[in-house]
């Protein structure tokens, strides 16, 4: 198990770059994953509603947690903020076919919670989560 909790910041290079705050926070094998709304590259949201603006959350939470060396299955728990639950509850089939597309088919520890905004006002949704990486995978990075 890896021994230094010393928390190192993971930024992915295909994310937005971040300021005032870290997409990611390691510490031993547990990377904190900051919350993550559906910025694309350009600092916009994406269009489409709920299920687009999940795709684009989501992959940002987990292209984070690939940067630390870490895999779907390696998240513990996930928390998703929501600004309209009953959309999100309507288009839960669609959503969970993008998780089975991106993580497979296993689930972590889940919350849902209602909010009455996020950061930027068109978004929709913000996922943060945590994950455990095994050493054999974890990668920390240079600035450690």
């Amino acid at each position: 198990m890896a021994t230094d909790l010393t928390p190192v910041p993971v930024n992915p290079a295909s994310l937005p770059k971040p300021s005032g705050y870290s997409h990611g926070t390691l510490s031993g094998n547990t990377l904190h994953l900051g919350g993550q709304t559906a910025l694309d590259q350009h600092m916009k949201i994406v269009p489409g509603g709920i299920v687009e603006q999940f795709r684009q959350a989501f992959g940002n939470v987990l292209a984070t947690l690939a940067e630390a060396g870490g895999i779907p299955q390696d998240l513990v728990s996930v928390t998703l903020f929501l600004t309209d639950i009953a959309d999100y509850q309507a288009h839960g089939k669609e959503i969970g076919q993008v998780w089975r597309e991106l993580a497979g088919p296993v689930y972590p520890a889940l919350a849902g919670i209602g909010t009455t905004g996020l950061w930027q006002p068109e978004a929709m949704i913000e996922i943060l989560g945590v994950a455990v990486i095994p050493d054999e995978r974890l990668v920390r990075p240079a600035s450690a």
